[in-house]
């Protein structure tokens, strides 16, 4: 209650009624200094002390207000002075205007959790990201603070799978809010919402920038069977299996690893579909050219024999440069088999017959070099030679790029019609007649067929001789069935 003489008492002009004049004189108004609060109101102080489990914050009452260590930060076990400077201007919740001690608690964390409330409440409206630092890395994610305590899954740190969450503590990241719950306090972030928006503009600006035929830097960021996957700055370009190298590659592996920096050449550009066709063979030589500059029909040179199939073999020649030995180019004689001759890994000599630039094939023969015979050697039979499983069988009928044209190709086809019509012919055909005699024959009689198996050859002779005496023959070699035959029905009956 106001004294009698502050009743009396008028403003001082110009003193935001901090001063009063009272019978002439000028005095404070210590009234004016306190402002009227209730519990659960967020009020604003300095901070005046800073002690290892609390912290004194003057908020104009008439005594100072305290903040416990536990209601500093929403982050655990805190050491008061790195949440708080001397002087600091800090706002708290009124928790308790007078406990049993008769102190004033106030709640630092929770004011700031009120008011980060409802600025994510707004951010999740409006979908604008929201900043916070990493305090915590738990099971399946990170805890982000922004005044809440906000869960980002490990799916959601980024674009790609991270493999070491630690890396991230301590830092300041950009997330936008998927879930939000007052009543749980729950709140679920993502940042590969965010990364996904930035990269999409990134997309759009550098789809914009590239053209089909440049050479750009990239990063190896994914390998499958197909291909590889190239980062280049923001979007990723596949490599196709066939593009990696002029030679034969069985797998991406065998020349890439994740993280190497390539270059590439861009291919192709589906701007409508954002995706981006690049090739690594062709930053390199085209061996193919070595083959046109160097080479003419008639060379002779040395190779190495990598694949023998039913027509031929593949010889080759350079670094990714494979040629076709025909099966009737392989031995003066006839061959059969190309591996009665040669075999994967065979060095040998050959002669150019043909060189196709536009389609790259090269044909090539072994019998056309002056002084060269190889010698005939036996092969393992096909049912062997299938289940070894080595990839390098006459059935292996995989074609490279390389090959021969088509004349070439079109008397051996002629050769093997000639090998496969009489090989079929004469196996059906002696089997047939004594089939249909057996079984015409021995219709009439049917005990006949077990009784001639059982007994000597001598019986069956005259009776195929002799067609007429066949019942008379019937009954002299088989005395014995006879009476057992007609002695069963009697024992049954």
């Amino acid at each position: 209650m106001p004294s009698p003489e502050q009743s009396t008492a008028t403003v001082v002009a110009g003193s935001n009624g901090l001063l009063l004049e009272i019978g002439g004189e000028i005095v404070p108004n210590y009234d004016a200094t306190v402002h009227p609060f209730q519990e659960g109101d967020v009020v604003t102080g300095h901070v005046v002390r800073i002690d290892n489990d609390e912290v004194l914050v003057d908020i104009g009452y008439k005594s100072e207000g305290v903040i416990p260590s536990g209601e500093l930060s929403i982050r655990k076990s805190v050491d008061p002075s790195d949440e708080v400077d001397l002087g600091e201007e800090v706002d708290a919740l009124v928790l308790t205007k007078e406990d049993q001690d008769g102190r004033l608690i106030l709640s630092k964390k929770r004011a700031r959790f009120e008011k980060a409330w409802r600025r994510i409440e707004a951010a999740a409206q409006s979908g604008d990201p929201v900043e916070g630092q990493v305090i915590e890395v738990v099971k399946g994610g990170l805890i982000i603070d922004l005044g809440v305590r906000g869960f980002l899954p490990a799916s959601l740190v980024d674009i790609r799978r991270v493999p070491n969450l630690e890396e991230y503590t301590g830092q300041a990241i950009e997330c936008k809010v998927i879930e939000l719950n007052r009543s749980r306090n729950n709140v679920v972030l993502s940042r590969r919402a965010v990364l996904e928006e930035q990269r999409k503009e990134d997309r759009e600006r550098i789809l914009d920038r590239l053209q089909p035929g440049l050479v750009v830097e990239g990063t190896i960021s994914n390998i499958v069977d197909f291909g590889a996957f190239v980062d280049l700055d923001g979007i990723d370009g596949l490599i196709h299996i066939s593009e990696l190298s002029w030679s034969h590659v069985n797998h991406p592996t065998e020349l890439l690893a994740i993280g190497d920096t390539v270059s590439v050449k861009v291919l192709d550009i589906d701007r409508y579909r954002q995706r981006i066709s690049l090739g690594l063979k062709q930053t390199q030589e085209d061996p193919w050219q070595r083959v046109v500059d160097t080479y003419n029909i008639g060379d002779e040179l040395e190779g190495n024999v990598t694949k023998v199939v039913t027509f031929g073999a593949f010889v080759e020649i350079l670094d990714g440069v494979e040629g076709l030995v025909h099966i009737s180019e392989l031995a003066q004689q006839h061959v059969e088999n190309p591996r009665e001759i040669i075999q994967p890994g065979d060095p040998v000599r050959v002669k150019i017959l043909e060189i196709d630039s536009e389609r790259r094939r090269l044909s090539l023969s072994i019998k056309r070099v002056e002084g060269q015979t190889l010698p005939v050697r036996p092969i393992v039979p096909p049912s062997e030679s299938d289940g070894d499983g080595d990839g390098d069988g006459i059935d292996d009928m995989e074609m490279p790029e390389l090959g021969l044209s088509e004349d070439v190709f079109a008397p051996a086809l002629d050769l093997g019609g000639l090998e496969l019509e009489p090989a079929a012919e004469p196996d059906p055909d002696p089997a047939a007649p004594p089939a249909v005699v057996q079984e015409l024959d021995p219709e009439p009689v049917a005990p006949t067929p077990p009784a001639v198996q059982e007994p000597d050859p001598e019986p069956a002779g005259p009776a195929v001789q002799e067609p007429e005496s066949a019942p008379p023959a019937v009954q002299e070699p088989e005395p014995e069935p006879e009476p057992e035959a007609s002695q069963a029905p009697q024992g049954s009956a």
